[in-house]
């Protein structure tokens, strides 16, 4: 797949309000986010499946990629560029076999580098790690140092991402120590203007980190 997992990874609120939802995404998307993750744990499924179809729509048009959180009949189903796994959310051979060789499989490592390198081995895309500052979404989340990203940098080869509690102001020292692409839930979609604070995100990337 010629699309990658590196820069801004948006992952997108609870938000029953479709409108409100798509509105946010597509600001997001303008401001330069490169991957959206549609995450959904209290809707309804036929929501859901709207607010999906709706997403990986404008992630089409907007040439980002499209993640589906832990549903991997959802993810087939609305023709996303991938799933996202969690520790519960089964592996990455049997979502593999439901998905196909042409999609992408992101594993969440938490702060466990033998995660990163079984989910390599078995075929992951990337892999994700965190929860590296306190975080309004998951507050109980395991937490991560920024050394595991600079293991992982030596280790893995697959894009790295880090999450969990990451604003504008601690972005830059979880780049600088390896992330490929930084996934933020309210830091983004709570600001004011999506749009300029993507923006803000994404220029992050333009500036050499690594040593």
């Amino acid at each position: 797949m010629s699309k990658q997992v590196n820069g801004l990874y948006a992952v997108t609120p609870e938000l029953a309000d479709t409108v409100a939802l798509t509105g946010k995404v597509d600001a997001a998307l303008r401001g330069g986010a490169r991957v959206i993750q549609y995450r959904s744990k209290s809707i309804e499924d036929s929501l859901r499946r709207l607010q999906a179809r709706e997403i990986a729509r404008l992630c089409r048009s907007g040439n980002a990629v499209f993640i589906v959180n832990d549903n991997l009949e959802l993810a087939r189903e609305v023709d996303a560029d991938g799933v996202h796994l969690g520790r519960d959310d089964g592996d990455v051979v049997a979502a593999r076999a439901v998905l196909g060789p042409g999609k992408l499989i992101g594993v969440s490592c938490y702060n466990e580098i033998a995660r990163a390198r079984a989910a390599q081995s078995q075929g992951a895309d990337y892999v994700a790690f965190g929860s590296f500052f306190p975080s309004a979404t998951k507050p109980l989340a395991l937490r991560a140092g920024t050394e595991i990203l600079q293991i992982a940098a030596l280790e893995i080869v697959l894009p790295i991402v880090a999450i969990g509690g990451i604003n504008e102001d601690n972005a830059a020292g979880l780049i600088a120590a390896g992330a490929d692409a930084v996934a933020v839930v309210s830091a983004l979609f709570d600001a004011p203007d999506i749009e300029a604070q993507a923006r803000r995100f994404a220029r992050l990337f333009e500036i050499p980190v690594h040593s």
